[in-house]
C-alpha cells in the first residue's frame, strides 16, 4: 500500500512520505536501507547470520540499484580496518557482522569511536563460541557495550529498516560524531520475513539522512590532519571525557531524530518500547524479539486482572537510565531476561545496569530478578514468558526474590542416558598398512617414495566414519580420505570452522575416529602448533608414553587461508612439526558460497554476482601454494582425487617431513557441486580438467626446488580453459561472446603462472 502525502497550507508541517508494503526479512531490510542511503564503502567478511546483507547488496549492485563499493576483506579484523580507513577519508561507511567475527574486529572498534569517525554497522546477534553455535543470542552484543559505539536494538524487520536510516543521522550529528551499531536477533529477526513499510522513493531516505557533514578527513589537502596521535594521560582523559559527553548527547539526538522520523514515516521509536506499562505491577525487561513474543502473554494476564507489562529498550548505549526509572516507578517486581551471561557476576550486564538505574528512585524500588535464557538460539515461547511472569508474581507476593539470579531452560543430566561410543576407538596400529616406504635418496637428499597400487590400500581403514552430513558429490571427504591413505599410524587433526567441521561434528556424535580439535578460522595453525609443542615437551619430560609416529594435521578450507593466512605463515616460519592441509572449494561454502580470495576471476558466487553491472569476481585467485613456499618450509604440494597415486605419494612425503623436519603445506582442489552448480557425479572429471587446463597444476616444492609431478603439455593432455569452465554453472557465462575479453584475461593469467612454474621446474635455483 502507499501512504499518501498530505497537503500542507500556511505553516510547513512535516508530512508522511509515500511508502509501500513488502514482505521481507531483517537482513533484507538492512541491505535495503543501505542501498537507499547509497554508502560509499562496505568492507565485509562473511559470517552467519549477517552474511546475507552483503549478498543482497551484491545482487542489488549487479542490477545497478546502488553505487556502494563492496570490498571483500581477508577477515573481520580486515573489514573493520577497511571501514575505518574509508571513514578517515570522509566516506560514508557500512558494515555487518556477527558473533566471533564481531569479537575478531573488536580491537578496532574503540579506535574508531575514540577518533570520532561515524559509520553504521549491523550486528546480527549470534552465540559466541565455543562450543560453536550459529544461532542467535546476545553474547556478542554484550562485548560491544564498552567500545564507545552508540547501540540501537531492533525487535523486528521494520525496526531494522527504520533504525538503519536513523542511525546515520545520529552518527553524523555534529554533537555526536560516533559510530552506531544496529543490533538485531540472528535467525529470529534476520531471516524471518515480516510485513514491512519502506519508502517508495530512495530520495526520501537521502533527504532525511541529509548531506554528509564536512568533518575533518585525510583527503583535504588544504587542511592536513593527524588521525590517532599518541596521547599521554592528561590528554587522553580529556579525549574520553568529550567522547563520554558525546555518547550521552547521542541519547538526546536519538529522541530528536526519532521525532522527525515519526513525522516522515508514521512510526515512532522512543528510547523504551513500553507495552501496557502505564500501571504495571509486574514486568519483564527483554531485548529485541523476545519482547515481542511476550506481549500476547501480557494481554492474557491483563484479562485475568493481573497488571503486567513489557519493557524493551530501543537504545542501550547510551543506557536510558532516566526513562527506565520513570517506567518502573510503580512496578513491584521486575524480571530482567538476558540472552547472555556475565559469568560469576550474579546476573548479566543489563541486569546490573537496570539495578543501578533503580538506585536513584526515591521510595520503594522493584524487586529485580535476573534470568539467563535462550542461549544458542534456544526458542522463547509464550509459555516461557508466562513462567517469567509467574516468578515476578511470586516475588511480589513474598516481598523478595527466592532466587535472584538463575538460568532458565537448562536441563539436568541423566546418568542413565550417558553417551556411549558408536564405534570402537582406533589407534595408530589400525592405520599402518606397511605398504608405503619413504627413504632419503642419498644422491639428491630428497625423498624416494614407493606406494602400492591403489587397490592394495583399499583395505586401509578410513579416517572418518560414515554418517557425516556432507552434500552429495562433495569433494572434501574423497580428497581427505585419499590423502590419509598415504599417512601411516596415529593422527591428531584440527579442523577450523568450515564445511568439513560442521558436517562431521554435530553433537552428540561425530565422524572422527581419532583425536580431533576445533578452533576458529583465524587461529587453527597456531592452535595445532601449541598441541605439537605440548606433545614434544610432555614426551621429553616423561609425562606421557605414546608412540613416536604421531602426525598432526590441520585441515583448512572454505576460505580459511584468507582469514587464517597470518596464523599459517607464523606457524610455517616457526617451523612446527605439522601439516597444514587446505581443501580448496573456491569460496566460503559453509556460509553460503561467498567469494574467497581463492575464487577464480569471473566466477559467480553469492557476493560476486553476474549481471549487467558485473561479471563475477573482479580479481584473480590467490596462489596460496607459492605464498607458503615463500616461507621456505621443507615441503609444499598440490593434489587432487583425479590423480590418486600422485596424491598418496605426496601425503607420504608430507608425513616424513612433518615428523622429521618441520611445517608442511598441501592444497587439494575439491568440488562443491551445490555452489559450483555442477553435476555431483562429475567431481573427478572437473578437477581433472582443472589440472589439464593448467589452472591447477600438480607439483611440489621440496627443499626449495620445484618439481612438476604431472605435465599436461608433456603428456599431450592439455585442454583449453573453457573445457574446465563448461562443467560449472558458476563459470559458463565466461564462455559467452560478450565475456570474451574477461575469459582472455583469465587465460593469460593461467598461462603466465604455468610458464613461471615450468621455469622453476627447469631451474632449481628459481
Amino acid at each position: 500500500m502507499n501512504v499518501q502525502i498530505k497537503e500542507t497550507t500556511e505553516e510547513q508541517v512535516p508530512v508522511m512520505a509515500a511508502q509501500q508494503a513488502v514482505f521481507e526479512s531483517g537482513n533484507e531490510m538492512a541491505a535495503m536501507a543501505a542501498a537507499q542511503i547509497n554508502y560509499h564503502i562496505m568492507g565485509y567478511f562473511p559470517i552467519t547470520p549477517s552474511t546475507e546483507i552483503a549478498q543482497y547488496l551484491d545482487m542489488m549492485r549487479t542490477r545497478g540499484e546502488h553505487d556502494i563499493k563492496l570490498i571483500p576483506a581477508d577477515g573481520e579484523h580486515g573489514s573493520a580496518g577497511i571501514c575505518y580507513g574509508a571513514a578517515a577519508a570522509g566516506a560514508r561507511v557500512f558494515n555487518a557482522t556477527s558473533a566471533n567475527g564481531f569479537l575478531y574486529m573488536i580491537e578496532q572498534l574503540p579506535v574508531q569511536a575514540g577518533t570520532r569517525f561515524p559509520m553504521v554497522m549491523n550486528l546480527v546477534t549470534r552465540a559466541v563460541s565455543g562450543p560453536l553455535d550459529i544461532r542467535g543470542d546476545h553474547s556478542d552484543l554484550y562485548y560491544g557495550l564498552n567500545t564507545g559505539w552508540v547501540i540501537l536494538t531492533a525487535r523486528s524487520p521494520q525496526a531494522v529498516y527504520d533504525m538503519n536510516i536513523m542511525a546515520l543521522r545520529i552518527a553524523e550529528h555534529e554533537d555526536v560524531r560516533l559510530p552506531v551499531i544496529v543490533a538485531y536477533d540472528g535467525f529470529f529477526t534476520s531471516h524471518q520475513k515480516r510485513r514491512v513499510q519502506i519508502f517508495t522513493d530512495r530520495d526520501t531516505v537521502r533527504d532525511f539522512v541529509g548531506e554528509q557533514p564536512e568533518f575533518p578527513h585525510v583527503l583535504d589537502e588544504n587542511k592536513p590532519i593527524v588521525v590517532g596521535a599518541y596521547m599521554n594521560g592528561e590528554d587522553l582523559m580529556n579525549n574520553h571525557f568529550q567522547q563520554s559527553n558525546a555518547m550521552y548527547r547521542a541519547g538526546e539526538v536519538f529522541k530528536e531524530v526519532a521525532e522527525e522520523y515519526a513525522a516522515l514515516s508514521g512510526r515512532s521509536y522512543s528510547p523504551l518500547d513500553l507495552y501496557r506499562m502505564e500501571d504495571a505491577e509486574v514486568a519483564l525487561f527483554l531485548l529485541n524479539s523476545a519482547a515481542e513474543s511476550s506481549k500476547d502473554v501480557v494481554d492474557r494476564l491483563r484479562a485475568q486482572g493481573i497488571k503486567a507489562g513489557v519493557i524493551s529498550p530501543n537504545i542501550i548505549r547510551p543506557f536510558p537510565a532516566k526513562e527506565i526509572r520513570e517506567a518502573l516507578a510503580g512496578v513491584k517486581a521486575l524480571l530482567v531476561g538476558e540472552r547472555a551471561d556475565s559469568y560469576g557476576a550474579e546476573g548479566a550486564n543489563l541486569t546490573h545496569e537496570v539495578k543501578a538505574a533503580l538506585q536513584e528512585i526515591r521510595g520503594p524500588q522493584p524487586i529485580v530478578l535476573s534470568r539467563i535464557f535462550g542461549l544458542g538460539g534456544k526458542d522463547f515461547y509464550a509459555d516461557d514468558a508466562e513462567a517469567f511472569f509467574a516468578l515476578t508474581l511470586e516475588a511480589m507476593e513474598l516481598g523478595y526474590a527466592k532466587v535472584p539470579f538463575d538460568y532458565y531452560g537448562q536441563t539436568p543430566g541423566n546418568e542413565a542416558q550417558k553417551l556411549q561410543p558408536v564405534i570402537a576407538p582406533m589407534n595408530g596400529d589400525s592405520f599402518k598398512s606397511g605398504l608405503i616406504t619413504v627413504k632419503v635418496d642419498e644422491a639428491t637428499s630428497k625423498l624416494s617414495v614407493k606406494v602400492p597400487p591403489m587397490r592394495a590400500l583399499a583395505a586401509k581403514p578410513k579416517r572418518f566414519a560414515s554418517g557425516h552430513g556432507a552434500c552429495p558429490g562433495c569433494g572434501i571427504f574423497p580428497g581427505l580420505e585419499l590423502f590419509f591413505k598415504g599417512i601411516e599410524g596415529n593422527v591428531v587433526t584440527l579442523f577450523h570452522t568450515g564445511c568439513a567441521y560442521i558436517t562431521t561434528t554435530g553433537y552428540p556424535y561425530n565422524s572422527h575416529k581419532q583425536s580431533f580439535i576445533h578452533n576458529l578460522f583465524q587461529n587453527g595453525p597456531a592452535t595445532l602448533s601449541g598441541t605439537v609443542e605440548a606433545f614434544l615437551e610432555r614426551k621429553r619430560r616423561g609425562e606421557i608414553e605414546v608412540p613416536e609416529d604421531f602426525t598432526f594435521v590441520m585441515v583448512t578450507g572454505d576460505g580459511g587461508m584468507d582469514i587464517g593466512m597470518g596464523s599459517a605463515i607464523g606457524t610455517a616460519l616457526r617451523g612446527h612439526n605439522l601439516i597444514i592441509l587446505e581443501y580448496d572449494n573456491e569460496g566460503y561454502m559453509n556460509t553460503g558460497a561467498q567469494l574467497s580470495y581463492s575464487t577464480p576471476l569471473g566466477h559467480m558466487t553469492s557476493t560476486s554476482g553476474v549481471g549487467k553491472q558485473q561479471q563475477g569476481k573482479p580479481f584473480h585467485h590467490k596462489d596460496t601454494v607459492q605464498m607458503m613456499a615463500a616461507a621456505h618450509i621443507p615441503y609444499v604440494f598440490t593434489g587432487t582425487e583425479a590423480f590418486p597415486q600422485d596424491l598418496v605419494k605426496k601425503a607420504a612425503k608430507a608425513q616424513w617431513y612433518a615428523q622429521n623436519v618441520g611445517t608442511v603445506y598441501g592444497k587439494l582442489l575439491i568440488t562443491c557441486p551445490l555452489n559450483w552448480k555442477s553435476d555431483d557425479k562429475e567431481g573427478e572429471n572437473i578437477v581433472r580438467a582443472a589440472v589439464n587446463s593448467c589452472f591447477f597444476p600438480l607439483y611440489e616444492v621440496e627443499q626449495g626446488q620445484t618439481n612438476i609431478t604431472y605435465d599436461p603439455d608433456g603428456k599431450n593432455k592439455r585442454v583449453a580453459l573453457g573445457d574446465w569452465l563448461k562443467y560449472m554453472g558458476k563459470s559458463r557465462h565466461l564462455l559467452k561472446e560478450e565475456n570474451k575479453e574477461l575469459l582472455g584475461e583469465f587465460e593469460r593469467e593461467v598461462e603466465r603462472r604455468w610458464s613461471i612454474l615450468k621455469a622453476k621446474h627447469e631451474n632449481p635455483l628459481l
